[in-house]
């Protein structure tokens, strides 16, 4: 039985479009002098793995660290430049998606589509002109804050109860929204969270947090937020951090717990995945890198998960807002 169900799950997970909102790995390739290409043994995802795990879209990440606040304008140009450099080094087996065209494109050609996001609004510099320059560059989503405050706002990790976004930070979802940018509520605040929800016209995401009923993390969403979010059409993507999953010892059952409650509370048009690879020194027992992903797909499939709701935490509920959102 366990074969016939792990061969169902193999074909399922390959018919499906897989997609991972959250990874780190842009930071960890310029820190380390990582290509996209792959060193064996290092980090936990590059062109190898991704194909391994049959990951058809990549969300990858800008961030701007603490370190950067002062000079986050150069931080996320230099993040930028080594994402076009990585892609037209590896252009048979990646493209810059842009668009749900991209995407197109790029399952038909066997490639896959790589979206660029900045982490932290401190790249815009308290500029509208900046965001929309990082539009230009192919920029299609931004997580407005990381733990700290920055000009947009308070993120989650402030002692700073009733603090949310700023003037410029409402501006800033406003223009987003104009712009056809996703807009991400994961670090953030909590009253920043309903600031962003009263704000936008376009359903949000939460990039990668997870569920604060299961571990109760400033960084995880309530279920107030997770109902809120869902009944706007938004979309969570459950990421694999320890910390944010139960501690010390989490395995994939973690995972799929987190996933199974927030189909529970929002239904299971608001879930999907959004790693945080290469944003974490560990991962959950299974998860050791992007490869592994088709173990998510075996364990929904073993709990009775139907294979319509497994396409849409696999990818298909991000596409959807994608189609809304990115013009």
């Amino acid at each position: 039985m366990e074969h016939i169900i792990k061969r169902k799950a193999e074909a399922l997970h390959c018919e499906s479009i897989v997609l991972d909102t959250h990874c780190d790995t842009l930071t960890a390739m310029l820190d380390e002098g990582r290509p996209l290409a792959g060193c064996p043994g290092l980090g936990h995802l590059d062109l190898p793995r991704l194909r391994t795990g049959k990951i058809n879209v990549q969300f990858f990440a800008a961030f701007i660290a603490p370190e950067f606040k002062s000079t986050a304008v150069r931080r996320v140009l230099e993040l930028v430049d080594l994402f076009y450099r990585e892609i037209e080094s590896n252009n048979d087996v990646i493209l810059h998606a842009k668009s749900m065209n991209d995407i197109n494109k790029a399952i038909t050609s066997g490639k896959i589509a790589a979206f660029l996001s900045v982490e932290g609004g401190e790249a815009l510099a308290g500029s509208l002109g900046i965001l929309r320059v990082l539009y230009r560059l192919g920029v299609r989503s931004i997580t407005l804050t990381w733990n700290g405050r920055n000009e947009l706002g308070a993120g989650a990790g402030e002692d700073c109860p009733g603090e949310g976004l700023t003037e410029f930070g409402i501006a800033v979802v406003r223009e987003m929204n104009d712009l056809g940018l996703l807009v991400d509520v994961s670090h953030l605040s909590e009253q920043g969270f309903w600031d962003v929800l009263r704000t936008s016209r376009q359903p949000i995401i939460a990039s990668h947090s997870n569920c604060r009923a299961l571990c109760d993390h400033p960084r995880n969403l309530t279920d107030e937020q997770i109902k809120a979010l869902a009944e706007r059409g938004g979309v969570i993507g459950v990421t694999f951090v320890p910390d944010f999953l139960g501690g010390e010892n989490t395995s994939v059952d973690h995972v799929l717990a987190h996933i199974e409650h927030v189909i529970a509370v929002g239904g299971p048009d608001c879930v999907g995945l959004g790693s945080d690879f290469d944003g974490t020194e560990r991962l959950p027992l299974g998860l050791v890198d992007c490869s592994r992903l088709p173990v998510i797909t075996m364990g929904l499939l073993e709990r009775g998960y139907s294979e319509n709701v497994i396409k849409k935490v696999l990818g298909g509920n991000f596409i959807r807002v994608m189609r809304q959102v990115i013009k």
